[in-house]
């Protein structure tokens, strides 16, 4: 059975282009295309499209409004094709299963197929869609958690931590090794992850983080850090009930009310285990 797929854009040159391209897939099948935004949504109510391809900036109706405005039980695969790479984030939290960049790369988009047929093929991992979808992040020029990575993760019904955080830079992937990670920082829209005397940026959020991190070992110590507590040397207080935390590598990171009294009861916890 084909993959049927909607092809949404403003712009008839796009349309085209995709449906060209989708003419080297054999299982996929082009079953409409619409202009804007509202067609958009009684053209998949009707049709029932496995996967849609959908613009973001579109006069009237944005493509993130279109995805707000579908019931859940009737959203298809959702992959956002747009100009503006600075949606990559809202794409991702809006249930898109992937983001595509005009002008689309080939391999680039060959790579958005192979995860369409996944998403299609295994219905129990596209009925557990947001909860990927939160740990999903692409963007250029940074690293991103790594999507076959987290979906075999999401994938199994029983959470746990990562023994790697796996990010994709381009066409290369690192497995960098949890236990290697000295603290985990925001920088804007990014993360820095310290590692090994590394600093590697990638697009994530701390939620996504934690999730992959042991909760044991990772704690969040402010709103935009979280601590390997094994890389913590010693504690020091300061004003208004907070701490600075200094780290074996001589780093000092503050750690805000908020956080203390959890901070230190694990600490507190795996010194007596030590003993």
């Amino acid at each position: 059975m084909k993959i049927r797929a909607l092809l949404v854009d403003d712009e008839p040159l796009a349309r085209r282009g995709l449906a060209l391209r989708l003419t080297v897939a054999p299982d996929f099948e082009v079953v409409g295309e619409c202009a804007n935004g509202r067609d958009a949504i009684e053209r998949i109510g009707a049709l029932v499209p496995d996967v849609v391809f959908l613009d973001i900036q579109m006069p009237g109706m944005t493509g993130l409004e279109v995805v707000s405005r579908l019931p859940q039980d009737q959203l298809p695969v959702v992959v956002f094709v747009t100009a503006y790479d600075r949606y990559a984030v809202q794409a991702f939290t809006s249930h898109a299963l992937d983001y595509l960049l005009k002008p689309v790369d080939d391999e680039r988009f060959l790579q958005a197929l192979k995860r369409i047929r996944g998403a299609v093929q295994d219905r129990d991992a596209l009925g557990r869609h947001e909860q990927l979808l939160r740990l999903l992040a692409d963007v250029s020029g940074a690293g991103e958690l790594d999507p076959d990575a987290l979906l075999a993760r999401v994938a199994d019904p029983m959470p746990r931590s990562s023994a790697f955080i796996t990010i994709r830079t381009g066409r290369d992937v690192l497995r960098i090794p949890s236990a290697e990670i000295d603290w985990i920082d925001a920088a804007g829209d990014y993360m820095c992850l310290h590692a090994a005397g590394e600093t590697h940026i990638l697009r994530a959020t701390m939620k996504q983080l934690e999730a992959e991190l042991d909760p044991e070992v990772f704690q969040r110590i402010h709103r935009s850090a979280i601590v390997n507590l094994n890389r913590i040397r010693k504690l020091r207080p300061h004003a208004n009930g907070e701490y600075f935390l200094t780290l074996v590598g001589g780093q000092q990171l503050k750690l805000s009310r908020t956080h203390k009294d959890k901070v230190e009861l694990l600490l507190q916890r795996r010194s007596r285990a030590a003993t």
